[in-house]
C-alpha cells in the first residue's frame, strides 16, 4: 500500500503521463532508445495541425516542481468516521466530505471518479495579502532531488526549496499552490464537463493563464462579474466586484448552451395583477402604472432587466418587438388600423411576416397597434414566453445576504465572506447540472456547494451527489467561531451542513439524500513508515502490529476508493471459517491476520459450490500474510481454480 506507493513515487518523472499518451497515439516517433523523436512527430502532424514555433505559455518559479506534485502518488490513507458514517441520515448516502489536504484528496479521488465529474466550482485562497494564504508544502525535496528530477541546475533548486519552506505568498508561491490542483481536477471532470473558480483581482490575470494552460484556451466558457459589494473606501478605483472563471473541459462534447430563468419574475406577474385589479381592461393606464413601478428599481435589481414589459392584454404581460422583416422588401402589403380603419405605416424593410400569417396574428390579437396608423405597429412578445435567457455574465448578488443567512444558520459569525447559495444554483441549473451529476469542490470552506446541492437537489427531487473537501485549518483563537467551539474550519463545515439540511428538509418535507459520508486523510508518522520501511516478510518473526497502526477500516476504505468503487462501497463481510474477508463487488479484501488452513479450504469451496460468488481479485494486506506457506498455499489452490474446467480468473494481489 504506502510502502509501495513511497517506491513507485521515486520513480515518477513529471512528464510520464504525457509521454504514456505519445506512446499509445504516436509509437512511431519513439527510437529504440526510448527517446522522442521531435522532428518526426513535427512531420506526422504537418497535414493535421499547423505546427508553428512561436509559443507563449505562463512561467513561473516552481512551475515543474508543481507538475511533478501532480505527479507522485499520495501516502495518504482514508480513515472513515465509522460513528458519523453509521448513523441512520449517513449509511447509505452518497454525499462525501474529505477533512485532509484537497490535493491528496484529488489523487484519491481519480482512482474512482476520474471523468465522472459533471461539474466543479472553487473558492481558492485569493491571495490578496490578508487572507492567510502562505504556501505550506508537506514535501520533504533536497536540492540535489529537485536538480536531478527537474533538470535544473543548483541555483534554481535552492530558490524552489527557499519558496517551500519559509511560506511564501509570492504570485509564483500562489500559481506553484494552484497549478497541480488544477491540472488534476481536469481529469476528474466528464467530457462536457465544467468548472468555476472564483477569484479576485489580486491573482485574476494569473489565474486567467493558468486555466489557459491547463484546460486549453480554446476551452474557455467565459466569466461572470459578480457584484458583490457597495463599499467606497479605497484609493484609485473602489473594488465593488469579484470574477466567476470558467472552463469547459471540451467544447466540442458542451454546446454551451446555458440558460437561466431571469429573476424578478414572480414580482413582476404579482405587481401586473394588481394593475388589472385596479383598470381593468384599460390597457392604457396599466401601461402607465407599470411605467411608473418599473422607476423604482436600480439597474442592480434584476428586474430592471425587464423594464421594457411595459404593456398587457388578455394573454398577459408584454413588450411591443420589432416587426420589421430580416430581408429589405421581402414582405410588403397594407396592413390596416383597427380604429382608422386606415394603412399603417410601414417599415422600412417590409414586414417580417407572409401577410397572410400577419392576418392571422391581427385576429388572434398579437400585433400591437399604436394610436393611429401613423405608428408602426409591432410584435407582441409575452414574458411569459420569454422567461428563460443566456446565462449573464453580470451577477448582483450582496455579498452581505448570503453572510447573513449563514449567521443565522449557524447561530452566529463563524465564517467570513461566505459564497452565495442561491448563485450557485443558477449556475449549476444554467450548465445543465442533471439530476444524477457529481457536483466537486474541494475548497469548501462553509461548505456552500453541498447546501446549494442539497438546495436544488430539494427544488426538483434529483439526486445529485456532492464531494466536499476541506484542509482542517485551525480557526483564530480570538474569533467568534474559536468561543463557540469550533476549533477547524471543516468543524464548521460540517456543521453547516447538518444545519442546512434539517432546514430544508423542515421547509420542504421533500425526500432526498440529507446525509453524508466523512474521511479524514492521514498521513502515517515516522514511526509507521520506518515500521513500513524496515518490513521483512521473510524474517523469522516478522512485525504483525503494522495492521494496528491503520485499522481494517481504514484500510478497506484506502482500497476500495483506489480500486475504482468509491466512498459508499457495497462491502460485504464474508465468514470463512472464523476468519473475516471483505467482499466488494470483483474484489476480495483479506486484511486481517491471523488466517488459518481451513480459512482458505473454505474460500476455494465457496468459489467451487456458490456460482453467485466470484470476485476476479483476492487482495492480501501483505504485513499480516506473513506466513509463506499459508500465503503459498492461497497462490496453489487459486491457479488450480484458474486451471479447472471453471475457467476461472482470479488474481491474488499483494499490497504493502
Amino acid at each position: 500500500m504506502i510502502k509501495q506507493t513511497l517506491e513507485s513515487n521515486e520513480k515518477i518523472n513529471i512528464n510520464d503521463k504525457e509521454i504514456a499518451v505519445l506512446k499509445e497515439h504516436f509509437p512511431s516517433c519513439f527510437k529504440k532508445d526510448g527517446s522522442f523523436d521531435i522532428e518526426k512527430f513535427s512531420k506526422q502532424l504537418k497535414d493535421k495541425v499547423d505546427v508553428t514555433s512561436e509559443g507563449y505559455e505562463l512561467n513561473f518559479l516552481g512551475k515543474s516542481y508543481a507538475k511533478l506534485l501532480a505527479s507522485i502518488d499520495t501516502t495518504t490513507v482514508i480513515k472513515p468516521d465509522l460513528e458519523h458514517n453509521e448513523k441512520e441520515e449517513n449509511k447509505n448516502s452518497e454525499n462525501g466530505y474529505i477533512s485532509g489536504d484537497n490535493l491528496d484528496a484529488l489523487k484519491h479521488l481519480l482512482k474512482s471518479y476520474s471523468g465522472m465529474v459533471k461539474c466543479i466550482y472553487l473558492d481558492p485562497p485569493y491571495n490578496t495579502g490578508s487572507d492567510g494564504f502562505v504556501y505550506n508544502d508537506k514535501f520533504n525535496f533536497t536540492v540535489e532531488q529537485l536538480m536531478e528530477r527537474l533538470s535544473l541546475d543548483e541555483g534554481q533548486a535552492q530558490r524552489i526549496i527557499d519558496m517551500t519552506n519559509r511560506g511564501s505568498a509570492s504570485h509564483s508561491a500562489w500559481l506553484t499552490f494552484m497549478y497541480p490542483r488544477l491540472l488534476l481536477a481536469k481529469d476528474l471532470l466528464k467530457e462536457d464537463g465544467v468548472i468555476f473558480i472564483s477569484i479576485d483581482e489580486n491573482e485574476h490575470s494569473n489565474l486567467r493563464l493558468l486555466c489557459d494552460e491547463v484546460f486549453g484556451e480554446e476551452n474557455y466558457s467565459g466569466e461572470i462579474i459578480w457584484k458583490n459589494s457597495s463599499k467606497n473606501d479605497q484609493a484609485f478605483i473602489s473594488i465593488q466586484h469579484e470574477y466567476i472563471i470558467s472552463f469547459v473541459k471540451n467544447k466540442d462534447l458542451n454546446s454551451g448552451e446555458w440558460n437561466e430563468k431571469k429573476e424578478g419574475l414572480e414580482e413582476i406577474f404579482k405587481a401586473f395583477d394588481e394593475f388589472k385589479k385596479k383598470h381593468g381592461d384599460n390597457w392604457e393606464e396599466i401601461h402607465k402604472e407599470a411605467l411608473n413601478w418599473f422607476k423604482q428599481f436600480p439597474e442592480s435589481n434584476p428586474i430592471y432587466a425587464s423594464k421594457h414589459y411595459t404593456w398587457m392584454d388578455e394573454n398577459g404581460v408584454y413588450f411591443p418587438d420589432n416587426i420589421s422583416g430580416p430581408n429589405f422588401g421581402q414582405y410588403r402589403y397594407d396592413v390596416i388600423h383597427p380604429v382608422t380603419g386606415k394603412v399603417c405605416k410601414e417599415p422600412a424593410s417590409g414586414w417580417r411576416f407572409p401577410e397572410e400569417t400577419m392576418k392571422q396574428r391581427i385576429k388572434e390579437k398579437l400585433v400591437h397597434f399604436g394610436k393611429d396608423e401613423t405608428t408602426i405597429p409591432n410584435n407582441k412578445t409575452y414574458l411569459k414566453n420569454t422567461q428563460y435567457q443566456s446565462l449573464t455574465s453580470i451577477k448582483y448578488k450582496d455579498g452581505r445576504v448570503a453572510s447573513k443567512q449563514l449567521n443565522e444558520l449557524m447561530g452566529g459569525k463563524h465564517f467570513t465572506n461566505p459564497k452565495d447559495v442561491d448563485l450557485l444554483n443558477t449556475i449549476f441549473k444554467a450548465v445543465g447540472v442533471d439530476k444524477d451529476s457529481i457536483i466537486v469542490d474541494f475548497f469548501s470552506g462553509s461548505a456552500t456547494t453541498a447546501h446549494a446541492v442539497m438546495q436544488l437537489n430539494a427544488e426538483d427531487g434529483g439526486n445529485r451527489k456532492y464531494i466536499m473537501v476541506q484542509l482542517p485549518e485551525e480557526v483564530k483563537e480570538k474569533s467568534e467561531a474559536y468561543k463557540a467551539g469550533y476549533r477547524t474550519i471543516n468543524q464548521i463545515g460540517i456543521e453547516r451542513i447538518k444545519r442546512a439540511a434539517k432546514k430544508i428538509k423542515e421547509e420542504t418535507k421533500v425526500d432526498i439524500d440529507y446525509g453524508f459520508k466523512h474521511y479524514e486523510l492521514i498521513e502515517p508518522n515516522q514511526n509507521t513508515l520506518d515500521k513500513l520501511e524496515s518490513f521483512d516478510p521473510n524474517a523469522f518473526i516478522a512485525d504483525k502490529t503494522i495492521l494496528d497502526e491503520f485499522g481494517s477500516a481504514t484500510i478497506l476504505s484506502t482500497w476500495a476508493v483506489k480500486d475504482g468503487y468509491g466512498f459508499n462501497p457495497p462491502m460485504e463481510v464474508i465468514d470463512l471459517e472464523g476468519y473475516t474477508a471483505y467482499l466488494c463487488k470483483k474484489h476480495l479484501y483479506m486484511v486481517n491476520p491471523d488466517i488459518k488452513d481451513a480459512s482458505i479450504t473454505k474460500l476455494i469451496e465457496k468459489f467451487e459450490e456458490e456460482g453467485d460468488f466470484n470476485p476476479e481479485n483476492i487482495v492480501l494486506f501483505g504485513y499480516s500474510f506473513i506466513s509463506w506457506s499459508l500465503t503459498q498455499m492461497l497462490e496453489n489452490n487459486i491457479k488450480q481454480l484458474n486451471n479447472s474446467e471453471k475457467n476461472l480468473k482470479v488474481n491474488v494481489i499483494t499490497r504493502y
